[in-house]
């Protein structure tokens, strides 16, 4: 340190690489120099000069260089004692001259100008010598072959220094920090906005994270009674739930240091990267500990070990993965170390991984419930002017199954259709039309549809919206159209009940009326189409669940074939026999069958109110539930009678032109 703080200690000079250039332009200087001072005893002279000089007799020998179009002219020693050649003559005397030629010119076409000196060696009857050569330069094939490997060197220099971030320098550069932690670090200088009063529902999750923050700001409190701080929680939930999300609002709300970072910032194509990393991201965390550790997609590189791997040889990923273990809980474990990490594929994931000591919470983060979708468009309609009568209890209604992204995209493009239409705020229908945008895509009302198909289409959505209405346990009906939107040609918007658990006759119903677009058809044409492929695939699921996940039948009873842990320990083979797979496959097209048969006799008892509803789709091309009520009358199982205001109706849509 003294020796720092030493003013008259010389300083090491800072390595600069503009030598490397300064070498580059010495060596073409070079090259011009030396390639030129080889003729620098050398007269110019023309092709009729040398012509007038080879008729005299005075030239010795003529060397024509090819590839320069060039030519070499050597006088004779008696011809340098003449006055013409005076000034060659005395340049002759030069030491350094050696076999320097008196004179050089340039000439044009090569057979021309050996025609011309033949003919004059034929009429003067002369002895002088023509040879052929090419010229080569040493000192540029020299430097033709050195200007690589210098270019080469320079790019180098200049990549290190740029890479170590100084004109000093540094040893090796970021190109030797391969193996470092790309981690990003938030502290509480950091300018983190997010907090936890950005994060609507999720109380249980919002609490767990809490506390684990707390965890690190005041210790004592939990430790004083014997227990010990989580090494871990794992956020678990579907794509869009606010993993992420609550995990930028740890980062506002810790007052500790925050690394954060994606499984995949481990992956890298050279070997021993990923487990470096990891080493240095703890190592990082431990120096500022007490910290947070937040890997966000952990199933990057912590997915189960020896799965998938047919060729035997080493992997990188679970090399990372077994740094990530050790590191987790080893010997070298440092407590003042939390991670958090996020996915959506828990499933995948190692068990080593999993346990206890690792990750000691899991936090599920499930799709909003209706309350709590009310409270995520609370957050997203902040910065959004939205029209004083907007009910937001009907927005969140109006969602079911929407994830918190899904309810921020409806807002984002709800704000977009409403500026599309020149509106001044935000009003019920853009909502609607941007939840119908979301779900069904783009209408296509210009799509070019024959008359007769069109008649097939809305006999098919007719077809569900009766079914659905005849039966007690099918999703009430919001609308039904027969607009193109996406890549349907009609549908059925439901609004179905949002249940914790599904009774068999539940299931049944739904596939009744999924099947009654295709029994529409039967019952009013006598034949069928490929419009009932999306059904026909919905049923078959429903159908497959009911008889091997959830033991809904009859035929193989209390039994299923769901592995929730995801390790298929079967592999490539079916978890039953042949005989089992048959009488799976018979069970299935048996409650399929039986809910088209079902159909069928629905809409043949009320035919007529069938076409009623046809007829008026295809005139109106959009109808809701006020419509099937003047058709049908009131359904008889619905059990909220006054519950119409929350349904769009025939009014609100046409408040504006379609889009």
């Amino acid at each position: 340190m003294a020796r720092e703080n030493n003013p008259n200690t010389p300083k090491k000079p800072r390595f600069s690489s503009w030598w490397i250039y300064g070498v580059i332009i010495a060596l073409i200087l070079g090259f011009q120099f030396f390639g030129s001072a080889a003729f620098s005893n050398t007269e110019k002279t023309t092709t009729s000069e040398m012509q007038e000089f080879l008729r005299n007799g005075d030239i010795d020998k003529i060397v024509i260089i090819t590839n320069t179009r060039k030519a070499k002219i050597f006088l004779k020693q008696e011809a340098l004692s003449k006055e013409i050649h005076k000034g060659v003559s005395e340049k002759s005397l030069i030491p350094s001259a050696g076999m320097v030629p008196q004179y050089i010119l340039d000439y044009g076409d090569l057979q021309i100008f050996q025609n011309e000196i033949s003919d004059i060696k034929k009429e003067n009857n002369l002895d002088t010598i023509v040879e052929f050569d090419t010229e080569s330069n040493i000192f540029g094939d020299l430097l033709l072959s050195l200007l690589p490997f210098v270019l080469i060197i320079g790019i180098w220099i200049y990549l290190m220094r740029r890479m170590s971030g100084g004109a000093g320098g540094g040893a090796g550069g970021q190109i030797f920090n391969i193996g470092k932690s790309k981690a990003k670090l938030f502290d509480e200088k950091t300018d983190t906005r997010t907090s936890f009063k950005d994060v609507a529902g999720l109380e249980g999750a919002k609490e767990e994270v809490q506390e684990i923050v707390e965890f690190l700001r005041n210790p004592d409190k939990y430790t004083s009674l014997g227990g010990k701080i989580p090494k871990g929680a794992l956020l678990v939930g579907p794509p869009g739930t606010g993993k992420t999300l609550l995990a930028k609002a740890v980062a506002g709300e810790a007052k500790v240091p925050f690394f954060s970072l994606s499984g995949s910032d481990f992956v890298e194509m050279f070997v021993g990267v990923g487990a470096s990393r990891v080493r240095d991201l703890f190592k990082q965390a431990k120096d500022k500990s007490p910290a947070i550790i937040f890997i966000d997609e952990i199933d990057a590189i912590g997915r189960a070990r020896g799965k998938n791997n047919f060729t035997g040889s080493n992997d990188e990923r679970e090399n990372t993965l077994n740094q990530l273990l050790t590191e987790m809980d080893g010997f070298g474990t440092n407590t003042n170390v939390i991670v958090l990490a996020a996915t959506n594929r828990a499933d995948v994931l190692d068990k080593a991984l999993m346990r206890a000591g690792r990750f000691d919470r899991q936090i599920y983060v499930d799709l909003p419930d209706i309350r709590e979708r009310k409270e995520i468009f609370e957050v997203h309609l902040r910065p959004i002017k939205t029209a004083e009568t907007l009910d937001l209890d009907f927005l969140a209604k109006q969602t079911p199954g929407f994830s918190g992204a899904d309810i921020a995209n409806v807002c984002n493009e709800a704000a977009l259709i409403a500026a599309r239409k020149e509106r001044k705020a935000v009003t019920k229908q853009d909502f609607l039309d941007a939840v119908d945008r979301i779900v069904g895509g783009l209408e296509k009302k210009n799509k070019i549809i024959t008359p007769e198909e069109k008649k097939t289409i809305a006999y098919h959505e007719a077809g569900h919206a009766t079914v659905s209405w005849m039966t007690e346990h099918a999703a009430p009906l919001v609308k039904v159209t027969i607009v193109p939107r996406g890549q349907s040609l009609g549908a059925a918007w439901y609004l179905p009940e949002e249940r914790l658990i599904v009774r068999p006759e539940q299931m049944l119903d739904e596939m009744c009326a999924t099947m009654g677009g295709r029994a529409a058809e039967k019952v009013m044409f006598d034949k069928i189409s490929t419009g009932a492929l999306s059904d026909l695939e919905k049923v078959t699921k429903q159908a497959r669940a009911m008889v091997t996940i959830y033991g809904l039948n009859d035929t193989l009873g209390n039994i299923t074939y769901y592995d929730s842990s995801g390790q298929n320990e079967y592999g490539f083979s079916k978890p039953y026999s042949e005989e089992t797979a048959q009488k799976i496959d018979t069970e299935i097209s048996k409650i399929i069958e039986e809910q088209y048969q079902r159909a069928i006799k629905l809409l043949i008892d009320n035919k007529d109110k069938l076409t009623e509803l046809a007829e008026r789709l295809l005139e109106k091309e959009v109808i809701f539930k006020d419509d099937l009520e003047k058709i049908f009358g009131k359904r008889p199982f619905d059990k909220n009678e006054n519950n119409d205001s929350n349904t769009p109706t025939e009014e609100t849509i046409n408040e504006t032109p379609s889009i």
